[in-house]
């Protein structure tokens, strides 16, 4: 699509929505930016009309695209009323997929995306310098598409919110990690959020890959109806398609007994980080990627920040910051993490759908469970009803930290990982995590 001259609506102003603004500025489009909370009169914002407060349906007249931010819902008034004037919507990922000139890499699912994400991306920069990391990762993709080229390579991880504004978005190769209940407050149904995570796919060819998840139920019954080839990961058992991890902890390529790696040789424990290692393993090889540049990266790699972080050690007392975790299934996965007596952190913004899972998880782990935010007395009483009453309300983050310093002892781990997104009380898991690791440094 050729952006030249034509009108187009950016709705919302978050960071992909400023840099979605910029690009198509490069590009020679006459922009309107429009965000609820606008400051219209606020300095350095370069559009050519702003406009703010609630949403009306005048003075969209002359508009020839509109390019919403992943916040943003389409399938919403504001969604509705561009698609009732035949206005095309795309989103800030589409935007970036149009002006990108070389190949796309693209990772989906409910957990382990930022992992995989990052971790493809480092393996893909160590084969080639031209590798661009972009989207839910943090890095909008409109800020890096217009410095690509023909060789380059772009690593994108992808939400489900990203996903619902793609139209002809095409990687070579995909990965859906898994699929657990999250964010059905938007999407309505699980066989919403379901469809929406598996059209990452819908454009892709016989010549292009999909990475699944084997132990992923919904993912192996999807996987014959996908347009594009199938490989598949498992942590749990052989499989002759794929990669997958032995008792030994052994990753094993299946089409020639290939061990790539022993999963205690890098620092990424658990079950669920030898699936994002696998998913990752899998995608470089589609890229031509040699195994032993895969493999040196994967095992000199760092988990990354928020997802099950080391802080520090005080007075006995190791502290974990896992404020990624915003969904029951990801804090799952950093309860089994902890290898001792566990007060844990939870709590927060309410997305829709049920706790039980994660506190059944807890197995006799949690010592106690500190709740704050929107979702405290849901998670309470869901508590209750598995049996679990060992819980205190706390008002703050920072009342959560004092109070779990004063409750654990030496030997055992103080866990913030909410099973909740963040946008109650923080801007986002980044700022919660921040936040958190300030308040334990300052028990020091």
């Amino acid at each position: 699509m050729d952006f030249s001259g034509k009108q187009v609506a950016v709705i919302g102003y978050g960071k992909s929505g400023k840099a979605a603004l910029e690009l198509l500025g490069k590009l020679g489009a006459k922009r309107i930016l429009y965000d609820q909370k606008l400051d219209v009169n606020a300095p350095g914002i370069d559009a050519e009309k702003l406009v703010s407060g609630e949403f009306k349906e005048e003075g969209w007249d002359g508009v020839d695209c509109a390019v919403f931010s992943p916040g943003v819902p389409v399938f919403e008034k504001i969604g509705d009323f561009f698609r009732s004037k035949n206005i095309p919507i795309i989103g800030e990922i589409e935007l970036g997929y149009l002006v990108d000139k070389g190949s796309v890499m693209a990772i989906t699912g409910t957990n382990g995306k930022t992992t995989t994400t990052t971790l493809v991306g480092e393996i893909m920069k160590a084969f080639n310098d031209k590798t661009f990391v972009v989207g839910n990762i943090g890095n909008p993709y409109t800020s890096e598409a217009a410095k690509t080229s023909e060789d380059s390579v772009t690593v994108a991880e992808i939400s489900s919110f990203q996903l619902e504004s793609t139209v002809t978005f095409c990687p070579k190769v995909s990965a859906i990690l898994n699929i657990t209940p999250d964010h059905l407050n938007r999407h309505g149904t699980m066989e919403k959020y379901t469809e929406t995570k598996l059209s990452i796919t819908k454009n892709q060819t016989k010549e292009q890959f999909c990475i699944l998840n084997y132990e992923d139920e919904r993912l192996r019954n999807a996987a014959d109806s996908l347009p594009c080839q199938v490989e598949f990961f498992s942590s749990q058992r052989k499989i002759d398609n794929g990669m997958y991890k032995d008792a030994s902890g052994n990753l094993i390529r299946s089409r020639d007994g290939k061990v790539l790696l022993n999963q205690k040789e890098t620092k990424l424990p658990g079950d669920h980080n030898a699936e994002n290692i696998m998913a990752a393993l899998l995608m470089v090889d589609k890229m031509g990627v040699p195994d032993d540049v895969a493999v040196e990266v994967t095992r000199h790699f760092h988990p990354v920040e928020h997802r099950v972080e080391y802080v520090t050690t005080i007075n006995g007392v190791e502290y974990y910051n896992d404020s990624k975790g915003t969904n029951p299934d990801a804090a799952i996965k950093g309860i089994q993490s902890m290898d001792r007596p566990t007060i844990l952190i939870g709590g927060g913004y309410d997305k829709g759908g049920s706790f039980s899972d994660w506190i059944r998880s807890f197995d006799g782990k949690v010592k106690c469970l500190l709740l704050l935010g929107d979702t405290k007395d849901r998670i309470a009483q869901e508590a209750e009803e598995c049996g679990f009453f060992e819980y205190r309300f706390v008002e703050s983050l920072e009342e959560a930290v004092k109070t779990a310093h004063d409750l654990a002892k030496s030997g055992d781990a103080v866990l913030l990982s909410p099973a909740c997104a963040s946008w109650d009380m923080f801007d986002s898991y980044e700022q919660r995590g921040t936040m958190f690791k300030d308040f334990v440094r300052g028990l020091e």
